[in-house]
């Protein structure tokens, strides 16, 4: 690319609250993030947005598209029935070298496979993943959790896979200098588990590229013992659910305890601090969203509820995924776990 500024296509037809609070979002990265903005869209409705609120931002360009893939549509033959579409577009940029990563809060698996057709995936990746960060009871400390949707079935090498992705992840983003890998699973022992989980755990302990601690019962996940933790994307699904709606739970019951009266205004000013802390440990919106991972370039899929502040903070992950060179990091890391597997098979053999 001509320019070194981190250039980010962003689908603003994707999502419940498209275009308005998508545009809003990423009008502030523009702004914050010294980044370069692709809006794709309705050009007109986009334009008329930003003349409404006075914007016209030097570092947004506006991209035309037509047409968006809906909830309801068929992800594959929808993408082929409208290939104009915005996600299409957003993709075609990326592949065109025109963008640097894709951020969506559409239809989930029109993103996924706009991707796969667009950008390929990365050799000797065999499935995609979607990979989310979730908070732990360790203050500053997170853990980053895949599949959680892409994959409903999984084969062990997808999830070794995963684990050397997560791997990646946890180590050049989230700076865990040996990140520690768990898989998902009813109990800690290695024969616990379906077929899957015991195949599973016998390659993550032969692999010499990750560092591998074994089972990780769901009371671990959030614990903070795990810095990755690998599992199929049906259960990987549910899981990050059923986290969400403990933190939108545990959010909505401070809210009702909090004292009322001038007596709570003046404790709820004092504690403003802390609660704010609070909601950005525990509130999925501050995440953004997850990083699609095994494709051949960033693309980041956000919340299809998404309003302006997890789209800027959507942006701001695809944006360090690029300073990290994630997609190039991956590549390096697994060529290194096929290169040692090879080497242990070959020295086997010869014994």
């Amino acid at each position: 690319m001509a320019s070194t500024r981190v250039k980010i296509a962003v689908d603003a037809m994707g999502g419940d609250n498209a275009p308005n609070e998508i545009i809003a979002g990423a009008i502030r990265a523009a702004a914050e993030l010294d980044i370069d903005i692709l809006l794709v869209g309705d050009a007109q409705h986009i334009e008329s947005y930003l003349q409404q609120h006075h914007q016209s931002p030097k570092n947004v360009e506006i991209v035309p598209s037509e047409g968006v893939v809906s909830m309801e549509e068929e992800p594959l033959v929808a993408l082929r029935r409208k290939p104009k579409a915005s996600i299409n577009v957003a993709m075609d940029l990326v592949k065109q070298k025109r963008a640097d990563a894709v951020v969506s809060a559409g239809h989930s698996g029109a993103a996924m496979a706009a991707a796969l057709l667009r950008l390929g995936r990365i050799k000797g990746i065999d499935r995609p993943a979607i990979g989310a960060v979730l908070p732990t009871l360790l203050a500053g400390k997170s853990v980053i959790v895949l599949d959680v949707g892409a994959n409903v079935d999984c084969k062990p090498k997808y999830l070794e896979q995963f684990a050397i992705m997560g791997t990646v992840y946890s180590k050049f983003v989230m700076d865990v200098d040996i990140p520690k890998v768990g898989l998902l699973n009813i109990g800690e022992e290695p024969t616990k588990g379906n077929d899957l989980a015991i195949r599973t755990h016998e390659l993550l302990e032969a692999n010499q590229a990750i560092a591998f601690g074994g089972n990780a019962e769901g009371r671990d996940v959030l614990k903070g013992d795990f810095d990755v933790i690998v599992c199929d994307g049906f259960v990987g699904n549910i899981l990050l659910k059923f986290a969400e709606a403990i933190g939108e739970v545990m959010l909505q019951i401070l809210r009702e305890e909090l004292p009322q009266g001038i007596n709570g205004q003046i404790g709820t000013a004092l504690l403003k601090p802390n609660l704010q802390r609070i909601k950005q440990r525990m509130d999925h919106a501050e995440h953004g969203g997850a990083l699609l991972f095994g494709v051949d370039g960033v693309c980041i899929i956000s919340h299809g509820s998404s309003q302006a502040p997890s789209i800027f903070n959507a942006i701001r992950l695809a944006s360090e995924a690029i300073d990290h060179q994630v997609i190039e990091r991956i590549r390096s890391y697994n060529q290194q776990s096929s290169f040692e597997k090879t080497e242990k098979l070959s020295v086997s053999n010869e014994s």
